[in-house]
């Protein structure tokens, strides 16, 4: 192998892009995976249960969750899947830097960087907006509960960033095919 020290990036990188994978195609795609569970819904990325696929939406639910501001940051949620690309990016560039050139690990530290950005504004974002909403309908009586996409993003920002910055070690490795 041409770059053992693009490798740790590299694992990382491509652990957090199947993560970031798992959280994108969430409700209503795979319902298993969700950001917030009330009622027969399960509230992902895309939409809830039910739901056709759509960037943005509005809860289903009575009470007042249905403001302007709830629905404009479930827009913001297409950053997961922004996410996962730029992170599919780095583990591309990863495996050229571990194979060939240490372009490539630069390549990937950059991308794995922007993709941690990328992730954890959207995570913040998303647990601001479903902790309100989950807020609200405990206040109105109806049973809310979190969900595994928090926790699975949570995991695929702490994989960036340990990624990101073993990605930048990396670069500094050996790349030099031994003489023959």
């Amino acid at each position: 192998m041409a770059a053992s020290g693009a490798l740790p990036g590299l694992f990382f990188c491509f652990s957090a892009m199947v993560l970031l994978i798992f959280v994108s195609v969430s409700s209503p795609t795979w319902n298993s995976i969700s950001f917030l569970n009330a009622n027969q819904y399960s509230f992902g990325v895309f939409g809830y249960t039910g739901s056709k696929v759509q960037v943005g939406y509005y809860f289903p639910l009575r009470g007042d969750i249905n403001t302007t501001i709830l629905h404009n940051l479930t827009f913001v949620l297409i950053l997961y899947p922004i996410a996962a690309g730029l992170s599919g990016l780095a583990v591309l560039f990863g495996v050229c830097g571990a194979g060939y050139h240490r372009v490539g690990t630069v390549f990937m530290s950059l991308l794995a960087g922007l993709a941690t950005l990328c992730t954890f504004v959207a995570w913040i974002i998303s647990m601001s907006l479903f902790g309100t909403v989950r807020n609200r309908l405990r206040s109105n009586g109806i049973g809310a509960s979190w969900g595994n996409a928090n926790w699975l993003a949570l995991g695929a920002l702490v994989a960036l960033l340990i990624g990101s910055c073993t990605a930048a070690c990396g670069v500094f490795g050996r790349y030099r095919r031994p003489r023959n």
